[in-house]
């Protein structure tokens, strides 16, 4: 049996021999921690890889830098331009011949002369038994401005839609008709056409209107078919009686607005460069005195020639 002593040194070896391989095992694990905290730092300071950006749009693209060749700064799409600096887009030019009809004219001098001071051929379709067709009519004459007889005939919506007292009307007998045009040509002897004022009712009778272009035809007048009925026969009746017609194509100032005003011009432009003439229709308002006076000059300096619609007639 061993003494105690040599019991208790042979433990404290066991104890040692297994001591070794545990502290071994700790350095490797703390070996280990250690390198994967040194690699993990080492990784975070390495920039991120970036990826490459979507190829840009080519009108986007900025021009390529080189030594010879300066970077040019350009507007790009979505540049936001000050009010104050609208963008202008270039006016179409070319030839074209147009013809402009004031409708309504004979209430009063003073807008009379106005058009005529812009200068540019113009036709007057004056309104009979108006205070100042008279004087309207020889004004315009001395001043080389075509002057027709503005038709009142009968409009659909009549009684309730008012009519000159002296209009034409569906219920009336032919020759009733025929004395009443026959005294509008009588007040302006000026005249040397006609076209309706109103009349989206009375246009749309053939017998009816035979009538009247009966009278035309007598008289050697022409016939400008307004178009208050897109049903209209005036142009066609106007034809088959022999009466040199024409027929409108653009309302220049159903809303009296001068920005509006100048889009119909420029469609009465456009349609006359297509088509090689055209025929627009307004009426002596203040918006549209103003337009004309800016606007007509401007189309003719842009190639568009001005004439009597007499000239358009055929």
């Amino acid at each position: 049996m061993a003494s105690p002593r040599k019991t208790v040194r042979t433990n404290r070896r066991k104890r040692n021999s297994y001591r070794v391989p545990l502290i071994g095992m700790a350095l490797v694990v703390i070996a280990v921690i250690a390198a994967v905290v040194f690699l993990d730092r080492t990784h975070r300071r390495q920039p991120a890889v970036q990826q490459a950006p979507p190829p840009a749009v080519e009108r986007h693209k900025l021009p390529p830098r080189g030594p010879d060749r300066p970077v040019v700064h350009e507007d790009y799409t979505g540049v936001i331009h000050h009010p104050a600096e609208p963008q202008r887009t270039q006016r179409p030019t070319g030839p074209g011949t147009l013809a402009v009809v004031i409708d309504d004219m004979g209430k009063g001098l003073p807008e009379a002369r106005a058009l005529m001071d812009i200068g540019i051929p113009l036709t007057f379709a004056i309104i009979p038994g108006l205070p100042k067709v008279r004087r309207v009519a020889e004004e315009a004459r001395q001043r080389g401005i075509e002057v027709m007889v503005h038709l009142p005939m009968e409009p659909k919506g009549y009684p309730e839609r008012r009519l000159e007292a002296n209009g034409l009307l569906l219920s009336l007998g032919d020759d009733e008709i025929v004395g009443r045009v026959n005294g509008y040509l009588n007040e302006i002897p000026q005249a040397v056409g006609a076209n309706n004022h109103m009349g989206s009712e009375f246009t749309e009778n053939r017998q009816k209107m035979a009538v009247v272009m009966g009278v035309l035809k007598e008289r050697g007048l022409f016939f400008v078919d307004s178009k208050t009925s897109p049903v209209s026969v005036g142009d066609a009746v106007a034809r088959e009686m022999g009466v040199r017609t024409a027929v409108r194509n653009v309302f220049l100032d159903n809303i009296q607005e001068p920005g509006y005003i100048a889009k119909q011009l420029r469609q009465a432009a456009s349609i006359a460069r297509k088509r090689g003439s055209a025929i627009a229709i307004c009426h002596p308002h203040p918006a549209t005195i103003q337009t004309l006076a800016a606007e007509l000059p401007r189309l003719r300096d842009e190639g568009i020639t001005f004439v009597s619609v007499s000239r358009l007639v055929r």
